[in-house]
Protein backbone atom coordinates (compact mmCIF):
# COMPACT_ATOMS: atom_id res chain seq x y z
CA UNK A 1 0.00 0.00 0.00
CA UNK A 2 1.21 3.16 -0.66
CA UNK A 3 1.14 6.06 1.64
CA UNK A 4 -0.14 9.58 1.41
CA UNK A 5 2.53 12.37 1.58
CA UNK A 6 2.89 14.01 4.70
CA UNK A 7 0.81 17.13 5.31
CA UNK A 8 2.16 19.75 7.33
CA UNK A 9 0.98 18.52 10.69
CA UNK A 10 3.16 15.66 9.58
CA UNK A 11 6.01 17.59 8.65
CA UNK A 12 5.91 19.14 12.53
CA UNK A 13 5.45 16.17 14.19
CA UNK A 14 9.10 15.06 12.97
CA UNK A 15 9.51 18.55 13.59
CA UNK A 16 9.40 17.45 17.31
CA UNK A 17 11.80 14.94 16.76
CA UNK A 18 14.52 17.26 15.70
CA UNK A 19 13.37 19.54 19.00
CA UNK A 20 13.90 16.70 21.31
CA UNK A 21 17.29 15.84 19.78
CA UNK A 22 18.65 19.23 20.26
CA UNK A 23 17.47 19.80 23.41
CA UNK A 24 19.58 17.34 24.52
CA UNK A 25 22.58 18.36 22.31
CA UNK A 26 22.68 21.38 23.66
CA UNK A 27 23.57 20.52 26.93
CA UNK A 28 26.46 17.78 26.01
CA UNK A 29 28.25 20.15 23.58
CA UNK A 30 27.60 23.58 24.93
CA UNK A 31 26.77 23.54 28.70
CA UNK A 32 29.18 20.33 30.19
CA UNK A 33 31.93 22.03 27.88
CA UNK A 34 31.53 25.18 29.71
CA UNK A 35 31.40 23.45 33.15
CA UNK A 36 34.67 21.00 32.76
CA UNK A 37 36.25 23.77 31.65
CA UNK A 38 35.58 26.45 33.92
CA UNK A 39 33.94 25.47 37.44
CA UNK A 40 36.29 21.87 37.04
CA UNK A 41 39.58 23.47 36.02
CA UNK A 42 39.37 20.58 33.09
CA UNK A 43 41.60 21.35 30.14
CA UNK A 44 39.58 22.71 27.43
CA UNK A 45 41.23 19.63 25.46
CA UNK A 46 39.21 17.29 27.43
CA UNK A 47 35.50 18.18 26.15
CA UNK A 48 37.39 19.04 22.64
CA UNK A 49 38.50 15.53 22.86
CA UNK A 50 35.01 13.76 24.08
CA UNK A 51 32.73 16.03 21.15
CA UNK A 52 35.16 14.49 18.75
CA UNK A 53 34.67 11.02 20.00
CA UNK A 54 31.14 11.79 19.66
CA UNK A 55 31.52 12.63 16.66
CA UNK A 56 33.99 10.24 14.93
CA UNK A 57 31.59 7.54 15.95
CA UNK A 58 29.14 8.74 13.52
CA UNK A 59 31.20 8.29 10.48
CA UNK A 60 28.84 5.04 10.84
CA UNK A 61 26.36 7.01 9.62
CA UNK A 62 26.08 5.64 5.88
CA UNK A 63 25.97 1.81 7.26
CA UNK A 64 23.04 2.67 9.46
CA UNK A 65 21.30 4.58 6.84
CA UNK A 66 21.90 1.54 5.00
CA UNK A 67 20.60 -0.29 7.47
CA UNK A 68 17.56 1.41 7.56
CA UNK A 69 17.36 0.85 3.53
CA UNK A 70 17.41 -2.87 3.44
CA UNK A 71 15.15 -2.74 6.72
CA UNK A 72 12.78 -0.74 4.93
CA UNK A 73 11.47 1.26 8.17
CA UNK A 74 12.83 4.51 9.90
CA UNK A 75 11.01 4.58 12.58
CA UNK A 76 12.86 1.94 14.96
CA UNK A 77 16.28 3.47 14.17
CA UNK A 78 14.74 7.15 14.92
CA UNK A 79 13.23 6.10 18.44
CA UNK A 80 16.04 3.06 19.75
CA UNK A 81 18.70 6.25 18.30
CA UNK A 82 16.59 8.57 21.10
CA UNK A 83 16.83 6.37 23.78
CA UNK A 84 20.63 6.12 23.29
CA UNK A 85 21.52 9.53 22.89
CA UNK A 86 19.11 10.36 26.19
CA UNK A 87 21.00 7.18 28.33
CA UNK A 88 24.31 9.16 26.94
CA UNK A 89 23.53 12.56 27.84
CA UNK A 90 22.38 11.63 31.50
CA UNK A 91 25.19 9.40 31.88
CA UNK A 92 27.55 12.44 30.49
CA UNK A 93 25.92 14.48 33.01
CA UNK A 94 26.78 12.01 35.63
CA UNK A 95 29.94 11.68 34.66
CA UNK A 96 30.80 15.72 34.78
CA UNK A 97 29.68 15.72 38.44
CA UNK A 98 31.85 12.42 39.47
CA UNK A 99 34.90 14.55 37.70
CA UNK A 100 34.45 16.49 40.71
CA UNK A 101 35.49 13.90 43.47
CA UNK A 102 37.05 11.25 41.28
CA UNK A 103 38.68 12.68 38.13
CA UNK A 104 39.90 9.28 36.21
CA UNK A 105 36.34 7.68 36.61
CA UNK A 106 34.70 10.49 35.54
CA UNK A 107 36.47 11.26 32.09
CA UNK A 108 36.07 7.14 31.78
CA UNK A 109 32.63 7.25 32.17
CA UNK A 110 32.34 10.49 30.09
CA UNK A 111 34.11 8.43 27.47
CA UNK A 112 31.47 5.83 27.32
CA UNK A 113 28.21 8.68 27.54
CA UNK A 114 29.77 10.47 24.36
CA UNK A 115 30.20 7.19 22.44
CA UNK A 116 26.43 6.61 22.97
CA UNK A 117 25.57 10.05 22.50
CA UNK A 118 26.70 9.68 18.74
CA UNK A 119 25.62 6.54 18.28
CA UNK A 120 22.00 8.22 19.20
CA UNK A 121 22.17 11.63 17.21
CA UNK A 122 24.42 9.47 13.90
CA UNK A 123 21.31 6.88 14.17
CA UNK A 124 18.21 8.79 14.83
CA UNK A 125 18.72 11.86 12.94
CA UNK A 126 20.26 10.16 9.71
CA UNK A 127 16.98 8.41 9.60
CA UNK A 128 14.56 11.28 10.01
CA UNK A 129 16.03 13.16 7.27
CA UNK A 130 15.18 10.04 4.95
CA UNK A 131 12.00 9.57 6.12
CA UNK A 132 11.68 13.63 5.95
CA UNK A 133 12.80 13.59 2.22
CA UNK A 134 10.81 10.52 0.90
CA UNK A 135 7.58 11.13 2.73
CA UNK A 136 7.23 15.21 1.77
CA UNK A 137 5.98 16.14 -1.89
CA UNK A 138 8.52 17.81 -3.70
CA UNK A 139 7.01 21.05 -3.71
CA UNK A 140 7.03 20.96 0.02
CA UNK A 141 10.56 19.70 0.85
CA UNK A 142 12.45 23.09 1.31
CA UNK A 143 9.73 25.09 3.33
CA UNK A 144 9.51 21.45 5.37
CA UNK A 145 13.30 21.46 5.66
CA UNK A 146 13.72 24.91 6.67
CA UNK A 147 10.47 24.20 9.33
CA UNK A 148 11.98 21.32 10.67
CA UNK A 149 15.95 23.18 11.19
CA UNK A 150 13.52 25.89 12.90
CA UNK A 151 12.17 23.35 15.51
CA UNK A 152 15.18 21.42 16.13
CA UNK A 153 16.25 25.78 16.84
CA UNK A 154 13.83 26.28 19.06
CA UNK A 155 14.70 22.78 21.45
CA UNK A 156 18.17 24.51 21.59
CA UNK A 157 16.97 28.05 22.38
CA UNK A 158 14.41 26.95 24.85
CA UNK A 159 17.04 24.06 26.55
CA UNK A 160 19.43 26.69 26.72
CA UNK A 161 17.11 29.23 28.19
CA UNK A 162 15.22 27.13 30.76
CA UNK A 163 18.52 25.31 31.59
CA UNK A 164 20.35 28.27 31.92
CA UNK A 165 17.48 29.55 34.69
CA UNK A 166 17.90 26.39 37.02
CA UNK A 167 21.25 25.74 36.53
CA UNK A 168 21.77 29.15 38.67
CA UNK A 169 23.36 28.91 41.81
CA UNK A 170 25.19 26.30 40.11
CA UNK A 171 25.68 22.62 41.31
CA UNK A 172 26.74 19.42 39.86
CA UNK A 173 23.83 17.73 41.21
CA UNK A 174 21.38 20.46 39.78
CA UNK A 175 23.27 19.45 36.22
CA UNK A 176 22.00 16.26 36.37
CA UNK A 177 18.84 17.04 37.80
CA UNK A 178 18.09 19.11 34.52
CA UNK A 179 19.93 16.71 32.08
CA UNK A 180 17.76 13.66 33.48
CA UNK A 181 14.31 16.31 32.89
CA UNK A 182 15.26 16.90 29.61
CA UNK A 183 16.96 13.65 28.55
CA UNK A 184 13.52 11.96 29.33
CA UNK A 185 11.15 14.93 27.83
CA UNK A 186 13.05 14.15 24.34
CA UNK A 187 12.59 10.46 24.20
CA UNK A 188 8.89 10.74 25.30
CA UNK A 189 8.12 13.45 22.88
CA UNK A 190 9.94 11.32 20.09
CA UNK A 191 8.12 8.44 20.72
CA UNK A 192 4.92 10.21 20.80
CA UNK A 193 5.89 12.20 17.59
CA UNK A 194 6.61 9.24 14.75
CA UNK A 195 3.84 7.27 16.84
CA UNK A 196 2.62 5.52 13.36
CA UNK A 197 3.97 8.20 11.00
CA UNK A 198 5.58 6.04 9.28
CA UNK A 199 2.59 4.22 7.78
CA UNK A 200 3.13 0.18 6.42
CA UNK A 201 6.08 -1.18 5.99
CA UNK A 202 7.38 -0.70 2.99
CA UNK A 203 10.83 -1.88 1.81
CA UNK A 204 13.84 0.68 1.46
CA UNK A 205 11.90 3.29 -0.50
CA UNK A 206 8.62 3.54 0.83
CA UNK A 207 5.98 4.48 -1.76
CA UNK A 208 8.94 6.31 -3.95
CA UNK A 209 8.94 3.16 -6.18
CA UNK A 210 12.70 2.57 -5.05
CA UNK A 211 14.07 -0.53 -6.69
CA UNK A 212 13.61 -3.24 -3.90
CA UNK A 213 16.00 -5.90 -5.53
CA UNK A 214 19.26 -3.70 -4.95
CA UNK A 215 18.79 -3.81 -1.27
CA UNK A 216 20.69 -7.16 -0.88
CA UNK A 217 23.90 -5.72 -2.08
CA UNK A 218 26.50 -5.47 0.11
CA UNK A 219 27.12 -2.10 2.23
CA UNK A 220 30.48 -1.57 0.26
CA UNK A 221 28.82 -1.27 -3.20
CA UNK A 222 26.53 0.91 -2.21
CA UNK A 223 28.49 3.58 -0.02
CA UNK A 224 31.15 2.94 -3.65
CA UNK A 225 27.80 3.97 -5.53
CA UNK A 226 27.15 6.92 -3.64
CA UNK A 227 30.28 8.31 -3.88
CA UNK A 228 30.66 7.90 -7.69
CA UNK A 229 27.61 10.72 -7.79
CA UNK A 230 29.63 13.47 -8.83
CA UNK A 231 26.91 16.20 -6.88
CA UNK A 232 26.90 13.62 -3.88
CA UNK A 233 30.84 14.18 -3.93
CA UNK A 234 30.68 17.70 -4.56
CA UNK A 235 28.42 18.45 -1.80
CA UNK A 236 30.33 16.34 0.92
CA UNK A 237 33.35 18.33 0.55
CA UNK A 238 31.28 21.42 1.19
CA UNK A 239 29.78 20.07 4.58
CA UNK A 240 33.03 19.18 5.50
CA UNK A 241 34.78 22.45 5.45
CA UNK A 242 32.25 24.34 6.05
CA UNK A 243 31.23 22.63 9.32
CA UNK A 244 34.80 22.39 10.31
CA UNK A 245 34.69 26.05 10.45
CA UNK A 246 31.13 26.20 12.56
CA UNK A 247 33.05 23.29 14.97
CA UNK A 248 35.98 25.45 15.62
CA UNK A 249 34.06 28.26 16.85
CA UNK A 250 31.71 26.25 18.24
CA UNK A 251 32.94 24.62 21.52
CA UNK A 252 35.00 27.52 22.66
CA UNK A 253 32.26 30.42 22.95
CA UNK A 254 31.21 29.22 26.26
CA UNK A 255 34.42 28.99 27.84
CA UNK A 256 35.49 32.36 26.02
CA UNK A 257 32.46 34.12 27.77
CA UNK A 258 33.34 32.69 31.08
CA UNK A 259 37.44 33.37 30.66
CA UNK A 260 37.45 36.12 29.47
CA UNK A 261 33.95 38.03 29.64
CA UNK A 262 33.23 36.55 33.43
CA UNK A 263 29.71 35.54 32.24
CA UNK A 264 27.97 32.92 34.95
CA UNK A 265 27.37 29.22 33.58
CA UNK A 266 23.88 30.75 33.35
CA UNK A 267 24.58 33.72 31.81
CA UNK A 268 26.93 32.17 29.13
CA UNK A 269 24.02 29.29 28.55
CA UNK A 270 21.64 31.81 27.87
CA UNK A 271 24.55 33.63 25.36
CA UNK A 272 24.45 30.22 23.69
CA UNK A 273 20.59 30.47 23.54
CA UNK A 274 21.17 34.05 21.63
CA UNK A 275 23.62 32.49 19.56
CA UNK A 276 21.20 30.13 18.13
CA UNK A 277 18.12 32.95 18.26
CA UNK A 278 20.67 34.61 15.32
CA UNK A 279 20.67 30.66 13.61
CA UNK A 280 16.77 30.50 14.14
CA UNK A 281 16.40 34.30 12.22
CA UNK A 282 19.41 33.78 9.53
CA UNK A 283 17.35 30.82 8.58
CA UNK A 284 13.83 32.01 8.38
CA UNK A 285 15.06 34.99 6.34
CA UNK A 286 16.73 33.15 3.97
CA UNK A 287 14.09 30.76 3.68
CA UNK A 288 11.23 33.64 3.27
CA UNK A 289 13.44 35.42 0.64
CA UNK A 290 14.43 32.67 -1.12
CA UNK A 291 11.31 30.57 -1.56
CA UNK A 292 10.09 30.58 -4.78
CA UNK A 293 12.72 32.45 -6.39
CA UNK A 294 14.50 30.88 -9.54
CA UNK A 295 17.46 31.22 -11.57
CA UNK A 296 20.56 33.08 -10.25
CA UNK A 297 19.37 35.65 -8.82
CA UNK A 298 21.19 37.27 -5.54
CA UNK A 299 18.19 35.64 -3.36
CA UNK A 300 19.58 31.94 -4.75
CA UNK A 301 20.36 29.18 -2.68
CA UNK A 302 23.82 29.94 -3.68
CA UNK A 303 23.83 33.81 -3.14
CA UNK A 304 22.64 33.20 0.72
CA UNK A 305 25.34 30.14 1.14
CA UNK A 306 27.98 32.55 0.27
CA UNK A 307 26.55 35.38 2.23
CA UNK A 308 25.92 33.32 5.40
CA UNK A 309 29.56 32.03 5.15
CA UNK A 310 31.34 36.09 4.48
CA UNK A 311 28.93 37.22 7.77
CA UNK A 312 30.03 34.17 9.90
CA UNK A 313 33.68 34.58 9.44
CA UNK A 314 33.07 38.14 9.47
CA UNK A 315 31.80 37.78 12.94
CA UNK A 316 34.36 35.30 14.12
CA UNK A 317 36.70 38.44 13.45
CA UNK A 318 34.79 40.58 15.80
CA UNK A 319 35.11 38.13 18.47
CA UNK A 320 38.91 38.26 18.06
CA UNK A 321 39.07 41.89 18.05
CA UNK A 322 36.70 41.75 21.09
CA UNK A 323 38.68 39.50 23.02
CA UNK A 324 41.21 42.55 23.66
CA UNK A 325 38.32 44.94 24.49
CA UNK A 326 36.34 42.55 26.90
CA UNK A 327 34.29 43.34 28.97
CA UNK A 328 33.21 46.66 27.23
CA UNK A 329 33.03 44.95 23.93
CA UNK A 330 29.37 44.24 22.81
CA UNK A 331 29.17 40.67 23.11
CA UNK A 332 25.94 39.76 22.41
CA UNK A 333 25.50 41.40 19.67
CA UNK A 334 28.19 40.20 17.64
CA UNK A 335 27.43 36.57 18.84
CA UNK A 336 23.72 36.94 17.51
CA UNK A 337 25.20 38.03 14.10
CA UNK A 338 27.61 35.07 13.89
CA UNK A 339 24.41 32.93 14.68
CA UNK A 340 22.65 34.62 11.47
CA UNK A 341 25.11 33.79 9.29
CA UNK A 342 25.45 29.99 10.49
CA UNK A 343 21.88 30.17 9.77
CA UNK A 344 22.26 31.39 6.41
CA UNK A 345 24.37 29.08 5.09
CA UNK A 346 22.88 26.38 7.12
CA UNK A 347 19.96 26.78 5.16
CA UNK A 348 21.08 27.02 1.95
CA UNK A 349 23.10 23.12 2.99
CA UNK A 350 19.57 22.26 4.24
CA UNK A 351 17.78 22.68 0.77
CA UNK A 352 20.42 20.87 -1.01
CA UNK A 353 20.59 18.17 0.57
CA UNK A 354 16.95 17.47 0.49
CA UNK A 355 16.99 18.06 -2.81
CA UNK A 356 20.06 15.56 -3.58
CA UNK A 357 19.47 12.98 -1.23
CA UNK A 358 16.47 11.36 -3.47
CA UNK A 359 18.45 11.72 -6.80
CA UNK A 360 20.94 8.89 -8.24
CA UNK A 361 20.23 5.62 -7.77
CA UNK A 362 17.19 4.76 -5.84
CA UNK A 363 17.36 2.33 -2.81
CA UNK A 364 20.65 4.62 -1.14
CA UNK A 365 18.84 7.53 0.20
CA UNK A 366 19.85 6.03 3.86
CA UNK A 367 23.29 5.37 2.58
CA UNK A 368 23.53 8.75 0.77
CA UNK A 369 22.03 10.73 3.61
CA UNK A 370 24.83 9.27 5.89
CA UNK A 371 27.32 9.84 4.19
CA UNK A 372 26.81 13.80 4.52
CA UNK A 373 25.82 12.83 8.16
CA UNK A 374 29.62 11.07 8.33
CA UNK A 375 31.13 14.36 6.44
CA UNK A 376 29.32 16.76 8.89
CA UNK A 377 30.69 14.21 11.96
CA UNK A 378 34.25 13.79 11.26
CA UNK A 379 34.19 17.59 10.40
CA UNK A 380 32.73 18.58 13.90
CA UNK A 381 35.10 15.92 15.56
CA UNK A 382 38.07 17.25 14.19
CA UNK A 383 37.35 21.56 14.37
CA UNK A 384 36.06 20.25 17.72
CA UNK A 385 39.30 18.63 19.00
CA UNK A 386 41.51 21.82 16.65
CA UNK A 387 39.30 24.70 18.62
CA UNK A 388 40.35 23.58 22.20
CA UNK A 389 43.42 22.07 21.17
CA UNK A 390 44.50 25.39 19.57
CA UNK A 391 43.09 27.34 22.91
CA UNK A 392 45.07 25.41 25.16
CA UNK A 393 48.30 24.96 23.09
CA UNK A 394 48.22 29.04 23.07
CA UNK A 395 47.93 29.42 26.84
CA UNK A 396 50.97 27.02 27.17
CA UNK A 397 52.81 29.39 24.80
CA UNK A 398 51.68 32.78 26.47
CA UNK A 399 49.70 34.10 29.63
CA UNK A 400 47.15 35.90 27.73
CA UNK A 401 43.48 34.34 27.41
CA UNK A 402 42.56 36.90 25.37
CA UNK A 403 45.62 35.42 22.77
CA UNK A 404 44.34 31.92 22.89
CA UNK A 405 40.65 32.53 21.45
CA UNK A 406 41.80 35.48 19.16
CA UNK A 407 43.76 33.33 17.37
CA UNK A 408 41.24 30.18 17.33
CA UNK A 409 38.55 32.45 16.27
CA UNK A 410 40.49 33.89 13.53
CA UNK A 411 41.19 30.49 12.37
CA UNK A 412 37.27 29.80 12.09
CA UNK A 413 37.16 32.83 10.15
CA UNK A 414 39.52 31.90 7.97
CA UNK A 415 38.10 28.52 7.03
CA UNK A 416 34.29 30.37 6.69
CA UNK A 417 35.75 32.33 4.00
CA UNK A 418 37.77 29.51 2.36
CA UNK A 419 33.95 27.31 2.19
CA UNK A 420 32.39 30.67 0.53
CA UNK A 421 34.94 30.59 -2.09
CA UNK A 422 34.51 26.44 -2.32
CA UNK A 423 30.59 27.34 -2.78
CA UNK A 424 31.24 29.79 -5.71
CA UNK A 425 33.62 26.76 -7.03
CA UNK A 426 31.08 24.39 -6.36
CA UNK A 427 28.13 26.54 -8.35
CA UNK A 428 30.52 27.40 -11.00
CA UNK A 429 30.54 23.19 -12.06
CA UNK A 430 26.81 22.86 -11.00
CA UNK A 431 25.74 24.82 -13.71
CA UNK A 432 26.44 22.33 -16.99
CA UNK A 433 22.78 21.77 -17.75
CA UNK A 434 22.18 17.96 -16.52
CA UNK A 435 20.88 15.18 -19.19
CA UNK A 436 17.57 15.62 -20.21
CA UNK A 437 14.75 13.22 -19.19
CA UNK A 438 12.63 12.27 -21.71
CA UNK A 439 9.85 14.33 -22.20
CA UNK A 440 11.20 16.79 -19.45
CA UNK A 441 13.45 19.92 -20.59
CA UNK A 442 17.25 20.17 -19.47
CA UNK A 443 17.57 21.66 -16.22
CA UNK A 444 20.49 23.25 -14.01
CA UNK A 445 20.90 21.60 -10.38
CA UNK A 446 20.90 24.77 -9.28
CA UNK A 447 17.27 25.08 -10.10
CA UNK A 448 16.26 22.01 -7.84
CA UNK A 449 18.00 23.30 -5.23
CA UNK A 450 21.37 22.88 -5.68
CA UNK A 451 24.41 24.60 -4.72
Amino acid sequence: MTSAPLGWLGIVRLGLVQTALGSIVVLTTSTLNRVMVVELAMPAMLPGALVGIHYAIQVLRPRWGYGSDVGGRRTPWIVGGMAVLAGGGFFAALATALMETNPVGGVILSVVAFLAIGVGVGASGTSLLVLLAIRVDASRRAAAATTVWVMMLIGFILTASLAGHFLDPFSTLRLVVVMSVVAGSALVVTTVAVWGIEGHRERAGFSTGTDTAATGTRFRQALAEVWSEPDVRRFAVFVFVSMLAYSAQDLILEPFAGAVFYLTPGESTKLAGLQHGGVLVGMVLVALVGTGIRGYRIGSMHAWAVFGCLLSGLSLIMLAVGAYAAPSWPLRPTVFTLGLGNGAFAVAAIGAMMALVGKGRKAREGTRMGLWGAAQAVAFGLGGFVGTAGVDIVRAITPSVAHAYALVFSGAAVTFFVSAALVVGIKTQMRRPTPPRPGHPTTYAVETGGL
